[in-house]
């Protein structure tokens, strides 16, 4: 679900300064959200460590993406008045599970939210370091850090392919200062927090992306608003997410297209709307060369030529959270 792609890493805009960051001498209430589409064997373990952080969640929205593998029954099931479940009448992908699951959050009423897929186990302390870290940075740093991710790892212990986040060109700039956390553009959906007034002001994920590029689009939008997010180093999850491998258009074929024609289509949507043509034409040729080096069939290459020429016209628009669609 919160799979993305691989990108070249962007220059970034100065840091910020403001005069007071809006951050607090307290942590916070937290609504975890947990986007899921039958999983259900990797499910109760993600459940079981975020329920069992050393700093507790105030709520943990799980959205179920109408799975067909019993999920729903085993949440129904589950008693701790902590959960809140949200059974979708319809499978909306990651980006619209996110989208739901993250205005959820924010309509409890929880200052910060804290997302991940439904295969994502962080350590006990994941949590508590990663507000720590945040609120100290801004602190120090002097702007409100928009966002902030946990190291990924493969079940492993190696560096998780697919959820690398790209850093910015002064990245040790929080961890001079003797934090462990390096400034980052964008990162992907797997232990990201969130702060509401993010949400408040810019709002949530484009559901509309359906799978791919919904969480850099977003971590995207808030850096170029506030400013660069981070990486904790010591915030730790791992991710059962069976081939440890990032996305390649050397292996996009008729078993996956239609992941791939999602995200490409995507992406060249973003880069032609926020980084202007020449961005947009730059990802054409890497779309085209890559696929040539592949062999990948002309069927399926059609189809993706097909999904850039969609993106032309592919603007959806964020929603806020009281929109009524999100009304329980």
């Amino acid at each position: 679900m919160a799979e993305s792609f691989d990108e070249e890493r962007p220059s970034t805009r100065p840091i910020p300064i403001v005069a007071q960051p809006r951050v607090s001498a307290q942590k916070g209430t937290v609504a975890a959200v947990i986007v899921t589409f039958n999983r259900l064997p990797k499910l109760p373990k993600t459940l079981e460590t975020v329920l069992g952080q050393t700093y507790a969640c105030d709520r943990v929205v799980v959205v179920n993406n109408n799975s067909t593998d019993g999920t729903r029954e085993y949440l129904d099931g589950l008693d701790d008045e902590r959960l809140d479940i949200l059974h979708l009448d319809e499978n909306l992908g990651g980006a619209g599970g996110f989208e739901h699951g993250m205005a959820r959050g924010y309509n409890l009423g929880a200052d910060f939210v804290w997302v991940m897929d439904d295969d994502c186990y962080p350590e006990p302390d994941a949590l508590e370091i990663l507000l720590d870290q945040r609120e100290e940075t801004s602190q120090v740093l002097g702007y409100d850090v928009p966002f902030a991710c946990s190291l990924v790892k493969f079940t492993d212990g190696s560096l998780c392919e697919m959820n690398n986040p790209i850093t910015t060109w002064d990245w040790p700039r929080a961890y001079l200062t003797g934090l462990n956390s390096m400034l980052i553009t964008e990162c992907t959906f797997v232990s990201v927090l969130v702060p509401r007034w993010a949400i408040a002001e810019h709002g949530l994920p484009l559901g509309e992306y359906f799978i791919w590029f919904d969480d850099k689009e977003y971590t995207k939008r808030l850096l170029r608003q506030y400013g660069a997010g981070i990486i904790a180093m010591d915030s730790v999850v791992i991710h059962d997410m069976g081939v440890n491998a990032g996305v390649n258009y050397r292996h996009v074929d008729e078993t996956n297209i239609w992941k791939f024609e999602k995200g490409t289509r995507n992406q060249a949507s973003y880069r032609i709307r926020n980084e202007g043509r020449l961005s947009f034409a730059l990802y054409c040729l890497r779309v085209y060369r890559e696929m040539r080096e592949g062999g990948v069939a002309k069927p399926v290459k059609k189809r993706m030529y097909q999904a850039l020429k969609t993106a032309r016209t592919f603007n959806p628009q964020p929603r806020f959270p009281d929109n009524p669609k999100y009304r329980r």
